[in-house]
């Protein structure tokens, strides 16, 4: 079997330029910046330090500035959190199986913290059961992981529960992790939010979105390849419902169903937003390695302004 890994490195080059991998490979490096350290001790301040550094409140007790050092942590466990339920074996917006962006996406991720020398692992599951491989370094190891995603999600599968892999780490997994959630487009409910709100408060959590596929094709759209037809349904195979075509194409039940989705969208970004974690979604393959620099660069943005504004101010009752 081709080397999946070996698959994800040859798009990473046919979709980006020279600039683009190393913009993304320093966006990756700047996650960690500032969080991956061990508290030391308190010095004064000297020109050129960060000022992100600065502990405020032993500055106003000392009066002058001080900041924190700190020593270096070696190296980093980042957790692919893979949603490999019954969803995932659906077609994503691009018309790809979801699952192989999943493959693609957790591939890119995988490779740019091994390139910065951070062990990566892999916890996957559906609504019955997860499935934990601890992190590891390696390219070897990485595609272990990549062919762990590959073989799980199928249209066999239980259906997917991302709520049950949040809880497994909660649970089970210690330490402080660099945690990369690739799910399918879903609304949490009330028990997925508040996992949700636990895992983001004892670790830094980033969510990459695999964007569902359309309604059935529009009377205007091109016959399906090798059916010569455009009679197709749209199922939903996590339920196994389907709608028929002849209602797929009718103009208010697609105008209602957009709307519907819209709301929905307003919905989970309003989650996303209330919980702090970074969210970024991707429609295929060709749009992976985008998504992924959006991504961490929202996250990094996001975390440093948190930081600030808890320094120095006024907070309100």
């Amino acid at each position: 079997m081709p080397s999946l890994l070996r698959r994800v490195k040859s798009k990473m080059f046919i979709f980006a330029h020279r600039r683009t991998l190393t913009l993304l490979d320093g966006e990756y490096g700047s996650v960690f910046k500032g969080r991956s350290l061990d508290f030391d001790e308190l010095r004064a301040y000297v020109p050129g330090d960060e000022v992100r550094d600065i502990d405020w409140k032993a500055t106003a007790r000392h009066g002058s500035p001080l900041v924190k050092r700190y020593v270096a942590v070696r190296r980093h466990s980042v957790l692919l959190l893979v949603d490999t339920g019954r969803n995932m074996a659906a077609q994503a917006l691009s018309g790809e199986p979801k699952k192989d962006i999943a493959v693609h996406a957790a591939g890119v991720l995988g490779y740019l913290a091994s390139r910065h020398g951070d062990d990566v692992g892999l916890l996957h599951g559906n609504a019955t059961a997860s499935k934990y491989l601890p992190p590891s370094s390696g390219e070897e190891h990485l595609e272990r992981l990549l062919r762990e995603v590959d073989a799980s999600a199928s249209l066999e599968a239980p259906a997917s529960g991302i709520a049950e892999q949040l809880d497994y780490v909660l649970r089970y997994l210690k330490g402080r992790l660099l945690i990369v959630a690739v799910a399918d487009e879903f609304l949490p409910d009330t028990r997925t939010e508040t996992l949700m709100r636990r895992l983001r408060g004892r670790h830094e959590v980033l969510w990459l979105t695999v964007r569902d596929a359309r309604l059935a094709a529009g009377p205007d759209a091109e016959p399906i390849e090798g059916s010569g037809s455009l009679m197709a349904e749209s199922t939903d195979v996590g339920t196994g419902q389907g709608i028929p075509f002849s209602l797929a194409i009718n103009a208010k039940v697609r105008a209602a169903y957009a709307a519907a989705t819209l709301e929905r969208e307003r919905q989970r970004r309003e989650v996303f937003y209330r919980l702090g974690i970074a969210e970024e979604q991707t429609t295929g393959s060709e749009d992976v390695l985008t998504s992924v620099f959006a991504l961490l660069e929202k996250h990094r943005s996001r975390a440093f302004t948190a930081k600030t504004s808890g320094r120095g101010g006024t907070r309100a009752g």
